[in-house]
C-alpha cells in the first residue's frame, strides 16, 4: 500500500483540475466571462453558507474549499468546527474516507491506448516540456504516459511556495494541506460519515472526454506562461484567504487562451448541476455539510444560485474563530 502522503498527492492532483484546485484549470474562461454578471445576487465574503427552507426539516451547509493550500493558510474556523460537530454527514466531491476511491485514482492517471505525451507534441514542444522538468528536477520519463492535465496540476502544486521546513521524506505536500483533509481530521472525533458527490471513475471520464492532444497543447501553454499563472495563483489564494467568492469568480473569468465552452461545462457547470440535482433528496432527512471547491459556489451557474433557483434559502454565515455566539448558528 502506498504511504498516505503519496496517495494524497494523487488525490490532490485529481481534484486540482476542478474548482479552485489550481489556476491552470482555465478551460473556457472567455465563455464563462459572458455569464459572470448574471442575475444572481451579490455574495457576502464568506466560505460558509446555510441551506434552509423549501421543506427541509434541518439546515444543511455549503463550504468552499481549496484543494491545495500552504499549511499556514489551511485552517478550520470555529464556525466550521461547529457545523462539522452538529451535522449528520459530510459530502466532498469524492469520498475521501474510501481508500479504494483515493487509491483508485492511480489507475486513471495514464492515458488510454498507451498514448505518450511525446506523440502528442512536436519535437520542439516536447523539448520545451523536457527542459522545464529538468530545470525543476522533475522526472519527465515517469510522466510520459500520464494525462497532461495531471502533469499541469503537479506543476501548479510545485510552484506554490510555502514557508516552513519540509517534513519526513522531503515531500512538498508536507508544507501543504487541502481543506478537505483538515475537515476530515476534525470530523474523526465525532465519527462523522464521509461521502462523495462523484466517483473517481466519473472524474476520470471527464478528463478522458477532453482530447489528449488538446490537454498536451494546454500543458505547453501553461509552461510558456508559468510566471503569469504563478501570479494568478497567488491572487486566487489571497482572495480565498479573504473569503471573497465574487473576486474568485472574477479572477477565474479573466480572459485566457482557454478551452471551448463545452469543456468548461464538463469541468464546472455540468458538475454543479449534477450536484444540485442530488442535494434535495440527500438533505431531506439529514443535516449535511457539502464541502466542495470554492470555484463551484459563485456565479449564475454556481451551486449557491442553482439552489436558490430551486427554492432554498442560501444565506451567508460568519466563517470565523473565537466567535462568542456560536450557539446562535
Amino acid at each position: 500500500m502506498l504511504p498516505k502522503k503519496v496517495s494524497m498527492l494523487f488525490f490532490y492532483v485529481a481534484l486540482a483540475m476542478t474548482g479552485l484546485g489550481q489556476q491552470n484549470d482555465h478551460a473556457g474562461k472567455k465563455a464563462n466571462a459572458s455569464v459572470s454578471k448574471g442575475s444572481h445576487n451579490h455574495l457576502d465574503n464568506t466560505l460558509l453558507w446555510r441551506v434552509s427552507g423549501n421543506g427541509l426539516k434541518r439546515s444543511s451547509y455549503l463550504y468552499g474549499t481549496m484543494h491545495v493550500l500552504c499549511a499556514e493558510d489551511a485552517t478550520v474556523s470555529d464556525s466550521l468546527k461547529f457545523v462539522i460537530k452538529n451535522c449528520d454527514q459530510i459530502y466532498f466531491e469524492l469520498d475521501m474516507d474510501n481508500l479504494s476511491e483515493t487509491l483508485g485514482a492511480l489507475k486513471y492517471l495514464r492515458m488510454n491506448n498507451g498514448t505518450k505525451l511525446s506523440e502528442l507534441l512536436t519535437k520542439e514542444e516536447y523539448a520545451k516540456v523536457e527542459a522545464y522538468f529538468k530545470q525543476n528536477s522533475l522526472p519527465l520519463s515517469m510522466f510520459n504516459r500520464v494525462k497532461p492535465f495531471f502533469i499541469s496540476s503537479l506543476i501548479g502544486e510545485q510552484m506554490m511556495s510555502c514557508n516552513g521546513k519540509e517534513g519526513e521524506g522531503g515531500s512538498f505536500l508536507s508544507q501543504k494541506n487541502g481543506m478537505e483533509e483538515l475537515i476530515m481530521r476534525e470530523s474523526k472525533q465525532y465519527n462523522k460519515e464521509i461521502k462523495g458527490l462523484e466517483t473517481t471513475e466519473f472524474q476520470a471520464s471527464i478528463f478522458d472526454s477532453i482530447p489528449y492532444e488538446k490537454q498536451a497543447k494546454e500543458l505547453v501553454t501553461y509552461i510558456d506562461s508559468i510566471d503569469t499563472y504563478k501570479a494568478a495563483t497567488l491572487e486566487m489564494v489571497k482572495a480565498y484567504r479573504e473569503q471573497n467568492l465574487e473576486l474568485l469568480d472574477s479572477l477565474s473569468n479573466k480572459s485566457d487562451p482557454g478551452m471551448e465552452a463545452e469543456y468548461m461545462d464538463l469541468l464546472l457547470y455540468g458538475r454543479n448541476r449534477h450536484w444540485v440535482e442530488q442535494m434535495p433528496a440527500l438533505m431531506k432527512e439529514n443535516s449535511l455539510l457539502f464541502a466542495v471547491g470554492a470555484g463551484h459556489l459563485p456565479g449564475e451557474q454556481g451551486v449557491i444560485n442553482l439552489l436558490r433557483k430551486k427554492g432554498y434559502r442560501v444565506t451567508p454565515m460568519k466563517n470565523m474563530s473565537k466567535n462568542k455566539d456560536m450557539e446562535s448558528l
